[in-house]
C-alpha cells in the first residue's frame, strides 16, 4: 500500500500507516513529497501537494518513518524523486534511510544508467533499490534491470501515470505473466491503475502482489469531504483488498 507522507496531514500519517499494517498491508511505500512528481497522476499529485502546503520536508518524513519503525517490521519503502535526494546530499540520504529504518527506495526518474552512484549508496547502507518496468521495456533491458534491482522489481502495469484507467486486463495479465518469467532475481509486484480486490486478485495470479496507492487517496478525499471517520474507511479499504 502506497501512502504520501503528510497526506492528509503531517500529523495523520503515522497512524494511518498503522492502521494499514493493522488490516493486512504487507509493506508499506510512504511517498516523499515533490512539487514536480512525474509519474504521478492526479490523486498522487493533489496528495503531495497538501502534504508540501501542510510543512512536509524530507526531513519529516524520514521522522515518520522512524517512528513507524519503532512499532513495526513491516517492510518500509521510500518512493519520490531525485532532485530531493540530491539536494539532501546523497551519502546523507542513504544513511538517514538507514538510520530510520528504511528498507528500500523507489525513485522512477532515476534510470538505470545513471543509477550507479545511487546503487553504491544503496548497497554500502544496506537499502533495497528497486527499478521500473512497463509494457514498452525490451526484454533485454528487463533483465538488466532484474538483475540491479533488489527487494523486488517494480511492474508499471500500464505505459502512464499512477492512477490511469488501465488498458484491457488480459492485456496486463499477459504482460505482467510474460514479464515475470524473465525476472529470476526479484519478486515481481504490480502497480498503477490497481483499486479493487478482483484487480488485486487478477494481477496478483501472475505476480508476487500487487501495490495500490492513488485509489487510497481518492478514497481519503472522498471520506473526508463525506465528513466520515478516514482511519476506519483506510481500515475498510486495506482490508477489502487483502482479504475480500
Amino acid at each position: 500500500m502506497f501512502l504520501t507522507c503528510g497526506f492528509p496531514s503531517p500529523d495523520d500519517t503515522l497512524a494511518l500507516m498503522q492502521t494499514m499494517e493493522e488490516a493486512g498491508a504487507d509493506f508499506i511505500e510512504l511517498g516523499m513529497p515533490f512539487s514536480d512528481p512525474l509519474a504521478e497522476g492526479g490523486p498522487i499529485q493533489r496528495s503531495s501537494a497538501r502534504a508540501l502546503a501542510r510543512g512536509m520536508t524530507m526531513q519529516r518524513t524520514l521522522r515518520t518513518a522512524a517512528a513507524f519503525r519503532e512499532s513495526s517490521t513491516l517492510p518500509l519503502v521510500l518512493m519520490g524523486y531525485a532532485n530531493p535526494v540530491m539536494r539532501y546530499g546523497l551519502g546523507n540520504f542513504f544513511e538517514a534511510c538507514h538510520s530510520s529504518g528504511v528498507d528500500g527506495l523507489i525513485l522512477p526518474d532515476v534510470p538505470v544508467e545513471e543509477a550507479k552512484p545511487f546503487i553504491e549508496q544503496a548497497t554500502k547502507h544496506d537499502i533495497n533499490l528497486i527499478f521500473l518496468v512497463s509494457p514498452l521495456t525490451p526484454t533485454d533491458r528487463l533483465r538488466q534491470i532484474d538483475r540491479l534491482s533488489s527487494g523486488f522489481v517494480y511492474a508499471v502495469s500500464v505505459a502512464g501515470v499512477t492512477g490511469a484507467e488501465l488498458p484491457d486486463p488480459d492485456d496486463v495479465v499477459r504482460y505482467v505473466a510474460s514479464a515475470r518469467k524473465e525476472v529470476q532475481s526479484n519478486p515481481l509486484l504490480v502497480g498503477f491503475g490497481i483499486r479493487t480486490r478482483e484487480d488485486v486478485v487478477r494481477y496478483a495470479s501472475v505476480s508476487d502482489g500487487c501495490i495500490v496507492g492513488s485509489e487510497l487517496v481518492r478514497e481519503i478525499e472522498r471520506t473526508e469531504q463525506a465528513k466520515g471517520n478516514v482511519s476506519e474507511r483506510v481500515r475498510s479499504f486495506v482490508h477489502s483488498l487483502k482479504y475480500g
